[in-house]
């Protein structure tokens, strides 16, 4: 099975040498499930030709807000709205499920109550997973058609499932330990309060279920029929 990965964001300069870019990462994340993948760089106005280019789309993080005036923005609403008709399924990561959200109506805002950083615990259909986070915009209002099936402290709408269409969560299984890390020193300072930096180093060590959360998403792509 091919993923389209809609690549809507990089990874910092400082950090691409050693992680690689968020395609890369999702790669990584997603061997060993039979998937084959094809980026295309949609922050770049690099879209696919058509919906059915690939047999499941993934889109990606970004450091962009949902509701920003990119040009790439609406274009990409556009195309989530045809491949959520069209039947082709959707999986999104924190931008990718903010944007996805937003696209069928829902309403993504920066979240007032701050930062959601490092690692975090979430229950999600009805399991627990500890995953890392970096984040302050969130789904607010989940579209109709989503069901919310995650949860975490600060964040009410972590996980959102649509049926067979899409199935999208606001933490990134893709981030590595080390990049986390990487973040938190070289994104965080000025940016997420020192408190919130300290808080997430101090928990940096702990075990993270991204491969159990692999398996979810590969099961979505391959099982939801």
């Amino acid at each position: 099975m091919q993923i389209g990965i809609l690549q809507t964001g990089h990874a910092p300069d400082a950090l691409r040498a050693a992680h690689g870019d968020y395609p890369d990462m999702f790669v990584r994340l997603l061997e060993g499930h039979g998937f084959t993948f094809h980026t295309w760089p949609v922050l770049d106005m690099q879209f696919p030709p058509s919906i059915h280019a690939a047999e499941g789309w993934l889109i990606t993080g970004s450091r962009f807000g949902a509701y920003e005036d990119h040009a790439f923005i609406h274009p990409l609403e556009e195309f989530i709205r045809q491949a959520y008709s069209g039947g082709v399924p959707l999986v999104g990561i924190c931008f990718g499920h903010q944007i996805i959200a937003q696209a069928l109506g829902g309403r993504v805002e920066k979240f007032a109550g701050g930062w959601s950083v490092g690692p975090r615990d979430y229950r999600i259909e009805g399991q627990d997973y500890r995953l890392n986070a970096w984040h302050q915009d969130q789904v607010i209002e989940p579209p109709h058609g989503a069901e919310t099936v995650g949860s975490a402290p600060g964040c009410a709408h972590a996980a959102l499932i649509y049926g067979e269409h899409a199935y999208t969560v606001q933490p990134h299984p893709e981030f590595a330990p080390a990049f986390e890390k990487g973040l938190i020193e070289e994104r965080g300072p000025g940016v997420v309060p020192d408190e919130t930096l300290a808080e997430a180093r101090a928990r940096l060590d702990l075990p993270t279920d991204s491969a159990a959360m692999a398996a979810r998403i590969a099961r979505f792509f391959t099982e939801r029929r």
